[in-house]
């Protein structure tokens, strides 16, 4: 009864990075610690109010002890438009080292925060490397929330320190990633960072480097994974680089009905009753379900390209297409939506057989379902969770950050998927991939003997995911010890 009365009294703040990607299992976590009976506070910008809200309405509705609290992100002072409060709401290349710069401008009315409601712990984005020395002013625990996994973060912490692609000429030619446990996993330049490739100095790579330092002097890390998944790359994180960390995903799975699911992020633009009763009409494991998450904005030349693969491979799909700002700009403006980025008659043709979602989606309502039997994803480290949990195999189509990392880990390493064939780290448009990938990948997971087998095995990795969330699981235990820890030092 004390302990549960500690748990109580237990005060998280949560500071999600400003991006989908990262706020939406932040929200996930949230609710976890909530629902163990912690008091739980998100911090974040008025504008990203309004998805973390509709996320949390079951969880409020049942009295989960959630709270939020809106702190003003400086558009004006940082020279942004007004509104631009979210990493994915930037349009050009050139905001980027404006918008970074612009967060380094939250850690005086965090620190206002964390000084007048003395949260016991902070966890605070990556990219948030002042968050180590604000929570440490007031004498509080900095747990760091990066959102990937143990294998990106091992690899990433590599090539860091080894520079395993120096002198590698022609950019196109493989190095070894050295140190790292498990199978030999090789990269080329053309995969990396330009700022790591050519030590470049500006906003954001100096932020990156900060973060990585901050990571080490914090008080640990959590980490949206599960031991079963990537055991040996949890052990060398922890054991041979030294760092503490908890599995305590996948957060996902704290969602546990279809309002949870479908309220989960943005408001989809499509009403999941619909998406469900689609898919309830088609036979298990004939649905390719193809997103590449919240961050990319492909041309017109290559959504006709995936339009034309799709209709080659044969499949019934979901296509969630946001079509962008940049793409009704290229078709010069107002013109009918559909006009320019798909083939003529396509949408008639593929009646019945494809569905395209244009906006946002209920991704992991659509995985679950037992019609959805593969997945062409541009492996965010959310999404690579998301379609393991789901057990379906995958297509990697991987465009920036560390999702050419994911992807290694999910074609090589879990051995749940095939590569469409991305060559280069081009951040929001990505590589240009042709038709004719697009329709070999599609049909690789979809038909025939190995794609059997990868979904067995993904179907496997599903099981001990569920069964690592559960009590005595893996992550529910590792879970358990990193909260009792936090009311051990709160006392």
């Amino acid at each position: 009864m004390a302990t549960e009365n500690r748990k109580q009294q237990l005060h998280v703040f949560f500071f999600p990075f400003l991006g989908h990607g990262h706020t939406i299992p932040t929200v996930d976590m949230a609710k976890l610690f909530a629902s163990r009976g912690v008091r739980a506070t998100i911090i974040t910008t008025p504008l990203n109010l309004p998805l973390i809200s509709r996320s949390l309405q079951e969880s409020t509705a049942l009295g989960l002890p959630i709270n939020l609290i809106p702190i003003k992100f400086p558009c004006a002072e940082a020279g942004l438009p007004e509104g631009c409060e979210n990493v994915d709401a930037i349009t050009s290349p050139d905001m980027f080292p404006i918008f970074f710069k612009a967060t380094t401008m939250l850690q005086e009315p965090l620190e206002q925060l964390l000084q007048e409601h003395h949260p016991d712990c902070l966890i605070a984005g990556w990219i948030f490397p002042w968050a180590t020395d604000s929570a440490a002013k007031f004498g509080i625990p900095r747990i760091v929330f990066n959102g990937s996994g143990f294998f990106p973060l091992c690899v990433g912490n590599s090539i860091a320190l080894h520079q395993p692609y120096k002198d590698v000429v022609p950019d196109s030619d493989p190095f070894v990633i050295p140190n790292l446990p498990g199978i030999e996993i090789q990269m080329t330049r053309m995969v990396l960072s330009p700022y790591i490739v050519n030590n470049e100095d500006n906003v954001i790579a100096r932020l990156s480097k900060a973060a990585a330092q901050s990571e080490v002097t914090s008080f640990g890390v959590v980490v949206n994974s599960f031991y079963e998944l990537e055991g040996i790359y949890a052990d060398h994180y922890k054991k041979v680089l030294g760092r503490r960390a908890w599995s305590i995903g996948p957060v996902s799975l704290c969602n546990r009905d279809i309002k949870e699911k479908s309220h989960r992020g943005k408001q989809s633009s499509m009403d999941a009753r619909d998406c469900l009763k689609w898919l309830d009409s088609k036979k298990p494991n004939s649905v390719v379900y193809i997103c590449f998450g919240s961050y990319s904005d492909f041309t017109i030349h290559q959504l006709r390209e995936i339009a034309m693969g799709l209709e080659a491979s044969g499949q019934n799909f979901i296509w969630v297409a946001r079509e962008s700002k940049k793409t009704k700009k290229e078709q010069g403006g107002d013109i009918d939506e559909d006009q320019g980025w798909l083939p003529e008659g396509f949408e008639k043709r593929m009646e019945g057989k494809g569905l395209i979602i244009r906006g946002w989606a209920p991704q992991v309502l659509i995985l679950e379902h037992e019609s959805v039997g593969g997945f062409v994803t541009h492996c965010g480290w959310n999404s690579t969770l998301e379609g393991v949990s789901a057990g379906v195999p995958m297509a990697t189509w991987p465009l920036c950050a560390e999702q050419f990392y994911n992807e290694r880990l999910v074609t090589q390493v879990l051995r749940i998927g095939v590569s469409v064939g991305s060559k280069k780290w081009i951040p929001v448009v990505g590589d240009y991939v042709e038709k004719v990938a697009i329709m070999k990948a599609v049909k690789e997971i979809m038909e025939g003997e190995e794609a059997e087998e990868m979904r067995n095995r993904a179907k496997e990795l599903a099981r001990m995911a569920r069964e690592a969330v559960e009590e005595g699981g893996s992550s529910y235990s590792d879970f358990n010890s990193l909260i009792e820890e936090l009311v051990g030092l709160s006392n």
